[in-house]
Protein backbone atom coordinates (compact mmCIF):
# COMPACT_ATOMS: atom_id res chain seq x y z
CA UNK A 1 0.00 0.00 0.00
CA UNK A 2 1.67 3.78 -0.95
CA UNK A 3 0.81 6.55 1.41
CA UNK A 4 1.42 9.30 0.22
CA UNK A 5 1.69 11.09 3.28
CA UNK A 6 4.08 8.13 4.57
CA UNK A 7 6.74 7.92 1.70
CA UNK A 8 9.79 5.54 1.51
CA UNK A 9 12.66 8.23 2.64
CA UNK A 10 15.51 8.59 0.22
CA UNK A 11 19.05 7.08 1.65
CA UNK A 12 21.80 8.01 -0.41
CA UNK A 13 21.74 7.23 -3.95
CA UNK A 14 22.79 8.76 -7.43
CA UNK A 15 21.69 12.53 -6.26
CA UNK A 16 23.41 15.35 -7.70
CA UNK A 17 22.54 18.00 -5.65
CA UNK A 18 20.39 18.44 -2.38
CA UNK A 19 22.14 18.53 0.47
CA UNK A 20 21.54 18.88 3.35
CA UNK A 21 17.84 17.42 3.03
CA UNK A 22 19.42 14.39 0.41
CA UNK A 23 22.68 13.21 0.53
CA UNK A 24 24.22 11.22 -2.31
CA UNK A 25 25.95 7.81 -2.14
CA UNK A 26 26.03 4.82 -1.19
CA UNK A 27 24.46 4.20 2.89
CA UNK A 28 23.47 1.49 5.12
CA UNK A 29 19.08 1.54 4.10
CA UNK A 30 17.80 2.04 7.42
CA UNK A 31 16.34 5.32 8.31
CA UNK A 32 17.30 7.37 10.53
CA UNK A 33 17.14 10.85 11.86
CA UNK A 34 19.62 12.06 9.54
CA UNK A 35 17.16 10.78 6.41
CA UNK A 36 14.46 13.33 5.57
CA UNK A 37 11.03 11.75 6.00
CA UNK A 38 12.40 9.26 8.54
CA UNK A 39 10.18 8.28 11.26
CA UNK A 40 11.26 6.60 14.82
CA UNK A 41 11.89 3.50 15.42
CA UNK A 42 14.06 3.90 12.16
CA UNK A 43 13.38 0.78 10.35
CA UNK A 44 15.17 -1.02 7.38
CA UNK A 45 13.55 -0.31 4.27
CA UNK A 46 13.34 -3.72 3.97
CA UNK A 47 11.25 -3.60 7.09
CA UNK A 48 8.55 -1.82 5.59
CA UNK A 49 5.10 -2.84 4.96
CA UNK A 50 5.29 -0.80 1.66
CA UNK A 51 8.56 -2.46 -0.01
CA UNK A 52 8.49 -5.82 -1.77
CA UNK A 53 11.90 -7.81 -1.14
CA UNK A 54 13.26 -10.56 -3.19
CA UNK A 55 16.91 -11.89 -2.02
CA UNK A 56 19.47 -14.33 -3.35
CA UNK A 57 20.65 -16.74 -0.96
CA UNK A 58 24.34 -15.70 0.48
CA UNK A 59 26.33 -15.89 -3.11
CA UNK A 60 28.49 -19.36 -3.21
CA UNK A 61 31.27 -17.08 -5.30
CA UNK A 62 31.58 -13.40 -5.79
CA UNK A 63 30.30 -11.84 -8.64
CA UNK A 64 30.13 -8.69 -10.46
CA UNK A 65 27.46 -6.78 -11.86
CA UNK A 66 28.31 -3.79 -14.44
CA UNK A 67 25.69 -2.14 -16.46
CA UNK A 68 22.07 -1.67 -15.98
CA UNK A 69 19.82 -3.84 -14.38
CA UNK A 70 16.72 -4.08 -16.04
CA UNK A 71 13.11 -4.62 -14.26
CA UNK A 72 10.15 -6.14 -16.47
CA UNK A 73 7.34 -5.75 -14.49
CA UNK A 74 3.28 -6.43 -14.46
CA UNK A 75 1.51 -3.89 -12.49
CA UNK A 76 -1.58 -3.00 -11.19
CA UNK A 77 -3.27 -0.35 -9.08
CA UNK A 78 -6.10 0.97 -7.79
CA UNK A 79 -4.91 4.37 -8.40
CA UNK A 80 -5.24 6.01 -11.63
CA UNK A 81 -1.33 6.59 -11.32
CA UNK A 82 1.08 5.56 -9.41
CA UNK A 83 4.87 5.01 -9.19
CA UNK A 84 7.25 2.03 -9.71
CA UNK A 85 10.67 2.13 -7.88
CA UNK A 86 13.42 -0.57 -7.56
CA UNK A 87 16.70 -0.73 -6.05
CA UNK A 88 19.64 -3.11 -6.24
CA UNK A 89 21.09 -3.53 -2.88
CA UNK A 90 24.35 -5.46 -1.91
CA UNK A 91 23.13 -7.46 1.34
CA UNK A 92 26.46 -7.69 3.74
CA UNK A 93 26.53 -10.41 5.97
CA UNK A 94 26.69 -9.21 9.96
CA UNK A 95 30.46 -8.58 11.33
CA UNK A 96 32.06 -6.88 14.13
CA UNK A 97 31.61 -3.44 12.94
CA UNK A 98 28.01 -4.10 11.64
CA UNK A 99 26.43 -6.67 13.84
CA UNK A 100 23.06 -6.29 12.19
CA UNK A 101 24.47 -6.86 8.83
CA UNK A 102 24.66 -3.60 6.13
CA UNK A 103 22.38 -3.34 3.25
CA UNK A 104 24.47 -0.84 0.59
CA UNK A 105 22.53 0.64 -2.45
CA UNK A 106 24.10 0.20 -5.17
CA UNK A 107 21.59 1.57 -8.48
CA UNK A 108 17.84 2.09 -8.68
CA UNK A 109 15.32 3.01 -11.07
CA UNK A 110 11.75 4.41 -11.76
CA UNK A 111 8.91 4.60 -13.85
CA UNK A 112 5.44 6.51 -13.43
CA UNK A 113 3.01 4.72 -14.94
CA UNK A 114 1.09 7.05 -16.33
CA UNK A 115 4.34 7.20 -18.68
CA UNK A 116 4.48 3.51 -19.46
CA UNK A 117 3.94 4.30 -22.83
CA UNK A 118 5.14 7.58 -23.78
CA UNK A 119 6.53 10.72 -22.52
CA UNK A 120 4.20 12.94 -24.80
CA UNK A 121 1.18 11.04 -24.28
CA UNK A 122 1.03 10.40 -20.84
CA UNK A 123 -1.97 7.95 -19.87
CA UNK A 124 -4.09 6.99 -16.60
CA UNK A 125 -4.28 3.52 -15.50
CA UNK A 126 -7.63 1.46 -15.03
CA UNK A 127 -8.03 0.31 -11.68
CA UNK A 128 -6.97 -3.55 -11.47
CA UNK A 129 -5.97 -3.58 -15.28
CA UNK A 130 -2.64 -5.32 -15.40
CA UNK A 131 0.39 -3.26 -17.12
CA UNK A 132 3.26 -4.49 -18.40
CA UNK A 133 6.46 -1.82 -17.39
CA UNK A 134 9.88 -2.31 -18.27
CA UNK A 135 11.82 -0.22 -15.63
CA UNK A 136 16.53 0.39 -16.05
CA UNK A 137 18.26 1.08 -13.60
CA UNK A 138 20.82 3.67 -13.76
CA UNK A 139 24.48 2.36 -14.77
CA UNK A 140 26.48 0.32 -12.15
CA UNK A 141 29.13 -1.59 -11.06
CA UNK A 142 29.75 -3.61 -8.32
CA UNK A 143 31.69 -6.85 -6.94
CA UNK A 144 29.39 -8.41 -4.56
CA UNK A 145 31.55 -11.40 -2.66
CA UNK A 146 31.22 -14.58 -1.98
CA UNK A 147 28.65 -14.51 1.31
CA UNK A 148 26.71 -11.23 0.13
CA UNK A 149 23.25 -11.61 -1.13
CA UNK A 150 22.23 -9.39 -4.06
CA UNK A 151 18.76 -7.85 -2.70
CA UNK A 152 16.09 -6.19 -5.39
CA UNK A 153 13.45 -3.66 -3.20
CA UNK A 154 10.20 -3.00 -5.25
CA UNK A 155 8.44 0.59 -3.34
CA UNK A 156 6.44 3.33 -5.17
CA UNK A 157 8.31 6.34 -3.47
CA UNK A 158 11.99 7.49 -3.00
CA UNK A 159 11.30 11.09 -1.77
CA UNK A 160 12.50 13.70 -1.72
CA UNK A 161 14.84 12.16 -4.54
CA UNK A 162 11.64 11.68 -6.83
CA UNK A 163 8.45 14.10 -6.28
CA UNK A 164 5.58 11.64 -4.29
CA UNK A 165 2.99 10.46 -6.56
CA UNK A 166 -0.43 11.60 -5.20
CA UNK A 167 -2.21 8.43 -7.06
CA UNK A 168 -4.53 11.19 -8.39
CA UNK A 169 -5.71 12.48 -12.17
CA UNK A 170 -2.81 14.75 -12.92
CA UNK A 171 -5.55 16.49 -15.38
CA UNK A 172 -7.69 17.37 -12.52
CA UNK A 173 -6.38 19.97 -10.31
CA UNK A 174 -7.06 20.38 -6.40
CA UNK A 175 -7.39 16.71 -5.66
CA UNK A 176 -6.36 15.51 -1.66
CA UNK A 177 -3.91 12.32 -2.75
CA UNK A 178 -5.07 8.88 -2.14
CA UNK A 179 -3.83 5.48 -0.91
CA UNK A 180 -2.92 3.31 -3.66
CA UNK A 181 -2.84 -0.30 -3.39
CA UNK A 182 -0.38 -1.65 -6.06
CA UNK A 183 0.19 -5.39 -7.08
CA UNK A 184 3.16 -6.99 -8.54
CA UNK A 185 1.78 -10.15 -10.07
CA UNK A 186 4.42 -13.37 -10.93
CA UNK A 187 2.16 -16.16 -12.00
CA UNK A 188 2.69 -17.88 -15.31
CA UNK A 189 0.89 -15.52 -17.18
CA UNK A 190 2.21 -12.85 -15.63
CA UNK A 191 5.92 -13.66 -14.93
CA UNK A 192 7.32 -10.24 -13.72
CA UNK A 193 11.58 -10.91 -13.88
CA UNK A 194 14.89 -9.05 -13.44
CA UNK A 195 17.36 -9.28 -15.49
CA UNK A 196 20.92 -8.67 -14.53
CA UNK A 197 24.24 -7.42 -16.20
CA UNK A 198 26.40 -10.26 -15.34
CA UNK A 199 29.98 -9.69 -16.31
CA UNK A 200 32.01 -12.51 -13.88
CA UNK A 201 31.56 -15.06 -11.64
CA UNK A 202 34.34 -15.83 -9.04
CA UNK A 203 35.97 -19.34 -9.44
CA UNK A 204 34.97 -20.06 -5.65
Amino acid sequence: MHDPYHPVPTIGGAIASGAPVMEAGGFDQREGPQFFGSREPWPRLAERADVLVFETDPLETELELTGQALAELFVSSTAVDTDVMIKIVDVYPASEDYPAGYALNITHGLRRMRFRDSFEKPEPMEAGKIYRVKIASFPMSNRFAAGHRIRIEIASSNFPHFDINPGTDWRIEGLDPVLARNTIYMGADHASRLLLPLVSRGSG
